[in-house]
């Protein structure tokens, strides 16, 4: 037992963690909604829980909701509250659902870390159908572009939808939702216009495949909100080549990920805003879920950082509410837990930091979900700073040691517990230097005309090693593809559907295990500092990839001194390790960072440079060369991390 606890004493330690009296006693106070039940599904109910804990370390709060037809599914993982005096109190959890009437159980867990201790309280809440009788009803939510449709009952093994348009325009559909024969039906509808009449009506279809119509009812949009504030203003839009006949109109959405001080948003081809998400300053979106959810990256307090920038990772819905949501300190924790000494807490740190400190600064750039037979996935790249020895990355032999920054794939499991990680401290070279050189110091800016800035916690400058910006499911072979902007490649991790020793399989790019089948013209083939990269069939042969260009365009040695971003597809043969492009287009701009690239389903490509303007671009191949002809061009005078073409918003791009 003796060592046991010595043990457990030198894990604290190495977390940061202060030891507590073995008999910490943790109790919960009080657990309250802000509304009294029963309430119509889709409330939001925020609830309040306080606690107290007999010993001095931080109190997290785990929030958890079921009922009698569904278990528990985590909702809010692990994270800190705010403390005054003897009193704890979570942060605000906000809840709501949808899936259908009945009551609920709502689970909090308070948990001392440092002791285990837990204390565990459960209250009720019922929520009443919107529906009455056997009738469709439809009915207004905060967003003044989405509806909450509900339907009645209907059979097992059917499934619901809903049409929606207006005037004579083409009717949308939401996607086929499951029937449950004890619950009604309820879908929230968005990608509507502001300020219109749509008419809408559902569509049950049976196991055996029959549609069935229900009534058409009438809902009414309501004007954009003028009283957002500097911190959630809407984007302006001009078109500079406006779609027409050689356009993709079947993608007749592009969802653009503006971040900073300017809202995500969905809009037409003409640049009418057709949804938007108020998430405020700190929100990242990085890719939408079939079915409608969308995964973000948010600012927020976390137990693992004094610091709130991207500390939370969010599901949301169409509405705004929250789905899911876990933090970096819970992440953290359980990689530290499978024995990743650079995932250790990065509060109390010395300064300066000890060679071999490592920490989770925040999370990075993406997150996707994917499905492996019936279980689905949730992959992330949480950044890693990471304290080194002098001489590192030919950093001065005699001087202070030096932080790197880097970044892990995680993949979480259903319920968001870290099932997998791959990390590039250990399976990439440490040696090999960014490309560039690039240094991140605190307080830089990451973008012309962005408010993001670099947040630095060991160091007040760092060594900005990999900066890895995009994750892709391999689903022929079970892999991952990640890119490493920093170090001008494309990696596949073996990932083997989880059962994977995350030994790099292969590097894509200048310098890598590649050759590149270019014309001889072209002397800059290979792209660099890249995003968004990703093939776009399971047959893993067509590589999408937006090439930003910063090696090829910086002064030599690296590069040629100049030229613009483009938009690449690639076939890759992995066995013969030759790379082919299939168009190369200058994008009329050099955008520095961030960017998307994608092949739509009627074979031209969407290419989306982000700075100093976002623009969506569409080109058409001109045939028997790798050059384009831009057929829609329309600008925003805002950042745009990453943008999509789709048809709707419940139908997302597979890349």
């Amino acid at each position: 037992m003796r060592h046991r606890l010595c043990h457990v004493s030198i894990l604290l330690a190495a977390l940061g963690i202060a030891s507590a009296p073995l008999l910490a006693t943790v109790t919960i106070q009080s657990m309250a909604p802000s509304v009294a039940s029963p309430r119509p599904l889709g409330t939001q109910v925020t609830w309040t829980v306080t606690a107290t804990d007999s010993n001095p370390n931080l109190l997290t709060f785990q929030f958890n909701v079921g009922n009698a037809s569904r278990p528990y599914s985590l909702v809010r993982d692990f994270n800190v509250g705010t403390q005054s005096g003897k009193t704890w109190t979570a942060q605000p959890f906000n809840w709501t659902t949808i899936a259908g009437e009945g009551t609920y159980n709502i689970e909090v867990i308070a948990k001392d870390f440092v002791s285990g201790e837990t204390a565990t309280q459960i209250a009720t809440f019922t929520l009443t159908s919107r529906v009455t009788g056997a009738q469709d009803v439809v009915n207004q939510v905060e967003n003044p572009l989405v509806a909450l449709f509900s339907a009645p009952s209907c059979a097992s093994g059917s499934s619901v939808r809903v049409a929606f348009y207006t005037g004579t325009n083409p009717a949308g559909f939401t996607n086929w939702v499951d029937c449950n024969p004890h619950v009604s039906t309820n879908i929230y509808v968005a990608g509507m216009l502001p300020s219109s009449i749509y008419a809408m009506y559902s569509q049950t279809k049976t196991s055996g495949g029959t549609i069935t119509n229900g009534a058409k009812l009438s809902f009414t949009t309501r004007a954009l909100p003028t009283n957002v504030g500097k911190t959630h203003e809407f984007p302006t839009f001009q078109i500079n080549t406006a779609a027409g006949p050689q356009s993709d109109t079947n993608d007749s959405m592009i969802f653009w990920g503006f971040s900073s001080n300017v809202m995500p948003v969905a809009t037409d081809l003409k640049g009418n805003i057709m949804w938007y998400y108020p998430g405020g300053s700190e929100t990242l979106p990085t890719r939408v879920i079939p079915g409608g959810n969308i995964l973000t990256i948010q600012g927020g307090t976390s137990w693992n950082s004094s610091d709130r920038n991207l500390q939370l990772l969010r599901e949301v819905d169409l509405a705004g509410n929250i789905v899911r949501e876990t933090n970096t300190g819970i992440v953290a924790h359980q990689l530290y837990a499978m024995g990743v000494s650079e995932a250790a807490s990065c509060l109390g740190v010395p300064n300066p930091a000890p060679v071999g400190k490592g920490c989770l600064n925040d999370f990075d750039h993406e997150a996707i979900r994917f499905s492996v037979g019936s279980n689905s996935y949730t992959a992330i790249l949480p950044r890693f700073e990471k304290i080194f020895s002098a001489g590192t990355q030919g950093s001065d032999p005699k001087g202070p040691p030096v932080d790197i920054l880097g970044d892990m794939v995680v993949v979480l499991d259903s319920q968001w517990q870290v099932a997998w990680y791959f990390n590039e401290f250990q399976q990439l070279d440490i040696n090999r230097a960014a490309v560039l050189n690039e240094i991140a110091e605190q307080g830089e800016s990451c973008a012309p005309n962005s408010t993001c800035k670099t947040v630095l916690l060991l160091a007040a400058k760092a060594n900005d090693w990999t900066h890895s910006n995009s994750i892709q499911y391999l689903a022929s072979n079970g892999d991952l593809l990640v890119s490493l902007r920093d170090q001008d490649w494309v990696i596949e991790v073996n990932y083997q559907n989880g059962a994977g020793s995350g030994d790099v399989v292969w590097r894509m790019g200048q310098d890598g295990d590649f050759q590149m089948m270019a014309p001889e013209a072209d002397t800059w083939p290979w792209f660099s500092h890249q995003h968004d990269a990703g093939y776009t069939s399971a047959s893993d042969t067509l590589l999408t990839v937006f090439d930003n260009g910063n090696t090829r365009i910086a002064p030599p040695p690296h590069g040629v001194g100049k030229g613009d971003s483009r938009g690449m597809a690639l076939t890759v043969d992995t066995t013969t390790m030759q790379v082919t492009p299939v168009i190369t287009v200058d994008l009329g701009t050099f955008c520095k960072v961030m960017g998307a690239a994608q092949l739509l389903s009627d074979g031209l490509y969407f290419f989306q440079p982000a700075t100093p303007n976002a623009i969506a671009i569409e080109e058409l191949p001109k045939p028997g060369g790798l050059s384009g002809t831009q057929v829609l061009n329309i600008l925003s005078p805002s950042v745009s991390y990453r943008a999509w073409q789709m048809p709707n918003l419940y139908a997302p791009p597979a890349w």
